[in-house]
């Protein structure tokens, strides 16, 4: 039962279990030496928390001495093991990073709110200024401030974009679907991909689109939205762009395939977040360096925003623990300042968070050596200005698991958008009402 609880985030167990950890195991820390317990998935974590408290001027009047105590797990486990730990009333951590796509998982069953500190108060002095608040809140309460803002642009081959003919200022994306069939007909180069391989990637691709459309998965209160005309029209986009070559069907956006396609120049374009430029394109094409750019997003012509996103990481403080209260300065400190907030880009390369940084003097004058010296924040401050709001609710993983069959197999051609979603949508109904 507690595999159950823990793989899914909802059992019944979970309630009693995690209402009765709520309880100090200790005297609670208000002074001096802390040593912060923090469990997170990416080295970039761990090397932004412990510069964090190494640095005085970011630690300046703070009643704690700052000591770190890391756990480096996958991102899946970390939200198993908290919530196995607190139902046993064992060790958990002080800080979580819990992965945007793990967070639903401890949105049922009140385990949010028995787990983390509400952060109601923490965020309230920056309200209309802090970014991605929605995908951590369960029935509008945040739980977690994300790391990154993850906005997705355009990454686009400018020596090829030059040698091809093709236009880096295409405002719709229907306009440079038609230029990249053009491409793909001639030269067998494409301008964007499409994932095949597991359900989490196909969905998360698709999701991508749908979000800079103007539709999601879920609206606010947790309700599904899928069944609209932008979510089909979405995934046409996307099937028609495979069948042109337009867009390449690619089992994962970071794997071999996708490595031999960067290299070799048959994938000249792609949408994806910030983060992508170290993760995915200076990690398989390091010899690419000073070729490629990025843009704002082409418009879809229906409507929608220049940007998206996709991914991330929101850090929660658990509650009722001695060191609660030093915890959740820390995450003040390094998530809610602009100290904190240069810090972590200087470390990790996360974009702030903080909507008025964007025109900080000192992040618009950054360039980027990979990008051909290119001033990034030109670009990501207009996108950060139309970033579209991703909505999360306790059966999106359900969702995930059942959608990628479903849009799979419009992307092969084998079953139209609106038929997928249908199929889609109608298992997750079932699913969700056992």
């Amino acid at each position: 039962m507690l595999r159950v609880t823990a793989g899914a985030g909802l059992g019944a167990l979970t309630l009693p279990g995690l209402t009765a950890c709520g309880s100090s195991s200790g005297r609670t820390v208000t002074s001096g030496r802390v040593d912060v317990s923090l469990w997170t998935h990416d080295p970039g974590y761990i090397k932004t928390f412990q510069t964090a408290v190494g640095d005085k001027a970011l630690m300046r009047g703070s009643r704690f001495d700052y000591r770190m105590n890391i756990t480096n797990a996958a991102g899946s486990d970390i939200v198993t093991r908290t919530i196995a730990q607190a139902v046993a009333d064992g060790n958990t951590p002080d800080l979580a990073g819990v992965i945007i796509d793990q967070f639903p998982r401890v949105m049922g069953s009140s385990i949010a709110e028995n787990l983390f500190v509400d952060l109601s108060d923490t965020v309230k002095p920056f309200d209309g200024k802090l970014l991605k608040l929605a995908p951590y809140s369960v029935d509008k309460i945040p739980y977690g401030l994300d790391s990154d803002n993850s906005i997705t642009v355009l990454y686009y081959r400018r020596d090829l974009f030059a040698k091809y003919g093709i236009p880096e200022d295409v405002e719709t994306w229907q306009e440079l679907a038609r230029v990249g069939a053009r491409v793909h007909d001639r030269q067998q180069v494409s301008l964007g991909m499409v994932a095949t391989g597991d359900n989490g990637s196909i969905v998360n691709g698709f999701l991508q689109f749908l979000l800079q459309r103007g539709g999601g998965a879920f609206d606010a209160a947790g309700e599904l939205t899928l069944d609209s005309a932008e979510a089909v029209e979405v995934l046409d986009f996307m099937a028609q762009g495979v069948r042109s070559g337009f867009l390449m069907s690619l089992p994962d956006p970071y794997g071999a395939a996708c490595a031999a396609a960067l290299k070799s120049g048959r994938l000249a374009a792609t949408a994806m977040p910030n983060w992508y430029n170290f993760y995915g394109l200076q990690a398989n094409a390091p010899k690419q360096k000073g070729k490629w750019r990025i843009r704002t997003l082409p418009r879809f012509s229906g409507g929608g925003h220049v940007a998206s996103t996709l991914g991330g990481t929101g850090f929660c403080v658990l509650k009722d623990k001695p060191d609660t209260e030093a915890a959740l300065e820390l995450l003040r400190r390094v998530y809610l300042t602009r100290e904190g907030q240069l810090l972590r880009y200087r470390n990790g390369g996360f974009l702030p968070t903080l909507k008025p940084l964007y025109d900080d003097a000192e992040l618009r004058s950054v360039t980027d050596d990979y990008l051909g010296g290119q001033r990034v924040f030109d670009v990501y401050r207009e996108a950060a200005a139309d970033l579209p709001l991703f909505y999360q609710a306790p059966g999106m993983q359900i969702l995930s698991d059942v959608l990628g069959g479903p849009i799979l197999r419009a992307l092969q051609g084998k079953t139209s958008a609106a038929a997928a979603l249908k199929a889609g949508i109608e298992a997750y109904r079932q699913q969700v009402k056992r």
